[in-house]
């Protein structure tokens, strides 16, 4: 996955193929350890366990699908997290999967939280986040969010235009009070991930370009701002990274323009925002690096941007959000239609006709992505083959997994899970075609807790005036 300056190799990214078909399995039932939570395994049954939780009875209890999140698994990554990146602020990136409960993890682990709405701050401010470990993005926040924002005292605001500045500026003002914010800026590098997660290019809705000199200029009406005090500087390059490639451009770049800043305003820069965009293991193919691995890459990037600039090194921050909570989720459907089709050259498609789809994972429809699945309430005997997951929505693109190895004998009733779905699954979830939204519950030490439960038609419904009633 190499990094480069934006520009024509965009195009040819965006438009390559993707992955191969995944291989004839060797064992069906292995559970891969870089993909599944860290607690999972197989049964007496072959029926899968998570968190000491046998998958059936979460179902029974909680109803399909179903969302299941590995805690123990998620306060080891967060340790992880603390441990590796030693004196920097780690932000949990909530728009990932944000919730009263997933709050909480994240105040107790002593990690801050990045928030990107005035929903996502008003989940943190009601679980009792502490405000000040609060940071608050968005290249569009209405001034209401921005006076919310004030009043509940966040740690700091990240400015996404010229206009943002006037509008934080103006309400802190009105409140008497300095706000603390940081400079979000493009710095013309993405990583070579999906066209439409890749973030750091110039042509693009979030920061202020660097080249063009619109950065520079934010940082100077900031500083002549008595509202406003310049905490730093921010930048995000994209997501799924898996090296330190991207970031190490970013750094330099970012440093650079920190040494700019110095020289040509007379202002340090005292906290550096990387962003974050650390990748997950979706299938056998993806090799993320360890937590620790990367974080010293990354803190020894930024030392030496530093050294060679004659700048001291700033305060750090990182914000991983899939990195930290898409590996302990797992979604559980349940089996309806098993279809076989055939193609040509004498091959066939078995189709596997799910309880959810789309609605509850818009992922594989917006970006393509791949996800590995098991059979996950029996063992099986039977020759796997080549099977595609979908949904029940009426749409041809309703694919959960595209390519997948499951057994012959697949039949209604059955039980699937797909891994990797604890980010941008739920949170991005929608319910068209009237479908309720799942439930989400946590796992460990053998019970199950509600995190959210399961929409119903009745909730649906509440809001039409005509049928609310």
């Amino acid at each position: 996955m190499p990094a480069h300056p934006a520009g024509p190799r965009h195009a040819e990214a965006a438009a390559a193929p993707g992955p191969e078909r995944p291989q004839h399995p060797q064992h069906g039932h292995a559970l891969d350890r870089r993909i599944w939570p860290a607690t999972a395994s197989r049964g007496a049954d072959g029926q899968l366990i998570v968190g000491g939780v046998d998958v059936r009875d979460a179902v029974a209890e909680h109803g399909s699908p179903l969302f299941l999140l590995d805690r123990d698994h998620f306060d080891d990554l967060a340790r992880q997290y603390r441990g590796g990146y030693g004196d920097a602020h780690v932000y949990y990136a909530g728009k990932a999967f944000l919730c009263g409960t997933v709050a909480r993890w994240v105040r107790d682990a002593g990690l801050h939280l990045d928030v990107a709405s005035g929903g996502e701050l008003e989940v943190a401010l009601r679980a009792g986040f502490p405000a000040r470990r609060i940071l608050f993005h968005g290249n569009n926040k209405s001034m209401a969010e921005i006076e919310r924002a004030l009043d509940a005292g966040v740690g700091r605001i990240v400015l996404d235009s010229f206009v943002e500045i006037a509008r934080v500026a103006a309400a802190a003002e009105q409140r008497d009070l300095i706000a603390e914010v940081m400079v979000r800026v493009t710095l013309g590098v993405e990583a070579h991930t999906h066209e439409f997660i890749a973030t750091a290019h110039e042509d693009q809705k979030f920061g202020l370009s660097v080249g063009s000199g619109d950065a520079l200029e934010a940082v100077r009406r900031v500083v002549n701002l008595p509202s406003l005090h310049f905490a730093g500087l921010h930048s995000h390059i994209g997501s799924q990274i898996f090296d330190a490639a991207g970031f190490e451009v970013a750094a330099h770049r970012m440093i650079q323009f920190a040494a700019q800043v110095q020289e040509q305003l007379g202002v340090g820069v005292a906290e550096v925002n990387l962003g974050g965009g650390m990748g997950i293991a979706y299938t056998a193919h993806d090799d993320p690096p360890q937590v620790g691995q990367l974080a010293q890459q990354l803190r020894a990037i930024v030392a030496e941007e530093c050294r060679a600039a004659g700048l001291p090194r700033p305060q750090l921050a990182f914000e991983p959000g899939r990195a930290l909570i898409g590996p302990v989720g797992i979604t559980v459907y349940e089996v309806g239609t098993v279809k076989r089709v055939e193609l040509d050259a004498g091959e066939s498609r078995t189709y596997v006709s799910v309880d959810g789809g789309m609605s509850d994972n818009i992922r594989t429809a917006l970006y393509d992505a791949q996800y590995t699945v098991t059979l996950a309430s029996r063992v099986s005997t039977a020759d796997p083959v080549l099977s595609r997951v979908v949904g029940k929505h009426c749409e041809s693109g309703d694919i959960v997994v595209r390519d997948a190895w499951l057994p012959a004998d697949l039949a209604p009733g059955d039980l699937l899970a797909v891994a990797g779905t604890g980010a941008y699954c739920r949170a991005m979830a929608s319910n068209y075609n009237y479908l309720p939204k799942p439930a989400v519950v946590s796992v460990s030490g053998g019970t199950c807790d509600i995190v959210l439960r399961r929409e119903t038609i009745d909730d649906l419904l509440r809001l039409d005036p005509v049928l609310g009633a």
